[in-house]
């Protein structure tokens, strides 16, 4: 994958795009988590059940809805990322943007609920190492 680098307007220009496909991915993945949980019991509820049992009905409903989620999650997650952008976290819709300052390779980092990119962290220091941008450091 070529590596692209933006700038913070860029960067806030593609949360219109992004934005909507974080909401969609973070909700996705909260569904995908409950129907999972759901399958694991009834999975061991039905083991050795025939398939009029309840259990076993609800089960064979819920994994090809599972499947379609996971299939939903990993196209949003792709396009994200033929974007440029990294997705960090999708519990918090966090996403890095790759970005010089001066000569350091640094990311700009968002997350759903922000109205724009505002913040910044180096490659290893992660969303708690994130600081407040300041448009001095980006010249």
């Amino acid at each position: 994958m070529k590596l692209i680098l933006f700038t913070v307007d860029e960067a806030n220009t593609a949360l219109d795009d992004i934005r909507p496909r974080m909401q969609r991915l973070v909700s996705a993945k909260g569904e995908f988590e409950r129907l999972q949980t759901r399958i694991d019991v009834l999975g061991l509820a039905s083991s050795g059940a025939t398939g009029d049992n309840p259990d076993a009905r609800e089960l064979s409903e819920l994994q090809p809805r599972r499947n379609r989620l996971a299939e939903t999650i990993s196209r949003e997650i792709a396009a994200v990322q033929r974007l440029g952008c990294v997705i960090k976290d999708l519990d918090r819709g966090l996403v890095d943007f790759y970005t010089l300052m001066g000569d350091r390779l640094v990311f700009l980092c968002w997350q759903l609920g922000e109205n724009e990119v505002a913040h910044w962290h180096s490659l290893e220091g992660g969303f708690s190492a994130r600081q407040p941008l300041h448009p001095s450091e980006l010249e």
